[in-house]
Order: C-alpha cells, then structure tokens, then sequence
C-alpha cells in the first residue's frame, strides 16, 4: 500500500546498535512529523531496503566498511535522497568535504534530540543545517566578518531582533520554546566566535539589521 501521509520519510544508519535503537526512539518520540521507516547498521542494508529510497537519511560518518563518503552522498543525491551526516568528531575538513560533495546537514552525536530533528526537517526542505560546532570550526578562521546561519536561525534571528518574545518566535516557526531558545543561544554563539556581543536584545536587533536580515522599519531616517 502506497504511504499516503506526508510525514518526512527517514532511514537511519548507524553501526552502533545500541545507538541505533536509542537515537529511533528519540527520534520517534521527538517528532510526530517523521515516519522512521529503516534502522539498519551498514550502508549495504540501506540500499536494499524495502523502503528505500527515502526522503532523507541521517549516516552515520564513521562507518567502518572503506567505502568513501563522497561516493555515498553522490549515490543517495543520484536517487533524490537527502543526507545528514552525524559523527562522534568534528574535524573541519572532513565537514567541508562531505558538504562539498552534496551533504545538506552535518551533526556531532553529541546534540540533543530537537537538534537532530531540526536537521533532518531542513535537509527535507533542500536546506543546509550544521551543528553550532562544528559551524565554529569551520568558521574559525573568519573572526570578525558575520558568521554564516542556516535558514532557520535566521529567521529566528529575524522575528526575535523584531521585537518577538521567544514564545511567538517559538509558533511562528512551528517549534518548541525550548528549540527557538536553542537557535538563539546557538546564534549567540557563532556571533560571540566571530568577535561580536549581541548578548542583549537591543544588540541583537542591531546586528540582525547590519547584517541585512532584519529591515529596520525606521525607513531611511532614523528617529531619535
């Protein structure tokens, strides 16, 4: 019978069973919106899985069987199958390889469960999201110019810098409270790496509209 809902269909890969088991009760208690359809433990298993293709796959970086990452990312992007990589460790070049190769989100295993979650929504989305981590790692080396925000934290950054408390930020985007302060203490985060405070609202505001993410209402004349 054909699936006629329009939740996000997910497989998992991870060689871990224990996590395997743990991260598809997370994943399905976290999330009404994403039907866990295969929960295998090598890259074999997933091609021939019934159900496969799928609309997204969240892999596992370190699995042991040689095959080059690139090489699966370009397999599943061949079958319109989106990735999130996850991993226990966050080495920069790694990232920018396997974001360079067609990756859409990259996680450490580390990160909560909304987290994940988030992530895989954005890549069914065709949106990039990688964690606040290894985004630091990545953009280490561009201290001082605006640090680079996925879709979603900018629109947060947007509602919130707009006068929104978190609560409304929270139901416009369709997430919890606790994930719109997550996103905001995320993007704290990035711009505290990147030399800039916007620690308070007022700051915050400031910097959403210098970085051309927020229009000020002002217009061109600025009231004192």
């Amino acid at each position: 019978m054909p699936d006629i809902d329009n939740r996000i269909r997910l497989a998992l890969v991870d060689d871990h069973k224990m996590l395997l088991g743990a991260l598809t009760e997370w994943i399905r208690g976290a999330a009404s919106d994403i039907n866990m359809v295969a929960a295998v433990s090598t890259w074999p298993d997933l091609l021939t899985h019934a159900e496969f293709p799928v609309d997204v796959v969240l892999l596992d970086l370190d699995l042991k069987d040689n095959i080059p990452i690139s090489l699966k990312i370009s397999t599943l992007k061949t079958t319109g199958v989106k990735t999130v990589l996850m991993s226990t460790y966050s080495e920069p070049n790694v990232v920018r390889e396997a974001l360079a190769a067609g990756a859409l989100g990259y996680l450490v295993k580390s990160e909560d469960a909304e987290m994940i979650v988030e992530a895989i929504r954005a890549a069914s989305k065709g949106e990039s999201y990688v964690s606040a981590e290894l985004d630091l790692a990545l953009n280490a080396s561009d201290v001082g110019g605006a640090p680079k925000l996925s879709a979603q934290e900018r629109r947060v950054m947007a509602l919130y810098g707009g006068g929104e408390p978190v609560k409304a930020v929270a139901y416009q985007l369709g997430i919890s409270e606790e994930t719109a302060k997550s996103y905001l203490k995320r993007i704290r985060e990035k711009y505290r790496v990147a030399g800039i405070d916007v620690g308070t609202k007022v700051a915050l505001r400031k910097r959403a509209i210098q970085d051309g993410i927020l229009i000020s209402n002002d217009g061109p004349q600025h009231s004192l």
